[in-house]
């Protein structure tokens, strides 16, 4: 699991109950259910009218990515085919099809696969990269709607906020003009206080929607795109990484080659070979 995720919405929230109680304020007075319905329920609701119903329910699937790390790091990746290439130099690409079966990835055990019978390096690639683009833009809709959540939360908590205004205004209006009207056949006894109270409670539960609005949109929702936006951006870059491999074991390069070239996608700091020397 990446705890950082998990981390990170814990420390939001508790520094939310930090505020509230460093400021003498109560849980109560931050909890209103049909103004959160509204906010979370416009915002779902919006969402179905912006994207198919197929590519919602992928959401709930996507959604747990962000909350996992990555099986596999870049050089693990880089061992196993600087390993596989050794094979197949000694023994031919037809060799490799004993090593499938221990290999995990789905998308490098079928594009070694396809190396093994696709003589056409040039068909070979535009299958990779054919695979490789249909993958990122599917990671691509899982990110934009939590981004797209993270625009209409503020928005719904705005329209609960107006809406919530427009009522109390209302009430202020209907409730002074009957109290005046009961005043004038009673020498205009009108608590002036109480309403006052009255409009500034109203107020504030009027801004609780805003406040629903920011919160799921700046501590989950946005939060949620980036992190996706992150995995998605790891994986392609293995993904490429596999495909360089794939090619280089095609093209029966040498393992130190194929070492050296997929390891352009590798930070320096983190390259075998560096480390090696350090030690």
């Amino acid at each position: 699991m990446d705890i950082a995720t998990l981390l990170g919405l814990i420390t939001g929230v508790a520094l939310l109950i930090y505020s509230i109680a460093a400021n003498e304020g109560q849980a109560i007075y931050f909890w209103n259910f049909p103004s959160l319905l509204l906010v979370l329920g416009g915002t779902i609701a919006a969402t179905f009218v912006n994207y198919p119903a197929k590519d919602l329910w992928s959401v709930f699937r996507v959604v747990k990515n962000a909350f996992k790390r990555n099986k596999q790091e870049y050089q693990e990746v880089i061992d196993k085919f600087y390993d596989l290439a050794g094979k197949a130099r000694k023994s031919g690409l037809m060799s490799l099809e004993s090593d499938l079966t221990g290999i995990n990835d789905k998308f490098m055990r079928n594009g070694i696969e396809l190396a093994i019978n696709e003589k056409d390096q040039l068909r070979l690639r535009n299958y990779l990269e054919l695979e490789l683009s249909n993958t990122d833009k599917r990671h691509t809709i899982g990110q934009e709607i939590f981004f797209y959540m993270g625009t209409y939360a503020p928005a719904f908590g705005m329209v609960g906020t107006i809406v919530g205004l427009i009522v109390m205004m209302k009430n202020f209006t209907i409730g002074a003009t009957s109290r005046a009207g009961g005043a004038l056949a009673s020498a205009f006894q009108f608590d002036m206080g109480s309403q006052m109270k009255t409009l500034l409670g109203g107020m504030g539960l009027a801004l609780l929607t805003t406040f629903y609005g920011l919160i799921l949109a700046n501590l989950i929702f946005i939060p949620l795109g980036g992190k996706l936006k992150r995995r998605s951006d790891e994986e392609i870059m293995l993904k490429q990484i596999m495909i360089e491999g794939i090619l280089c074991l095609h093209n029966r390069d040498h393992p130190l080659v194929m070492r050296e070239k997929l390891n352009t996608f590798v930070p320096p700091s983190e390259r075998k070979e560096e480390k090696k020397e350090r030690k």
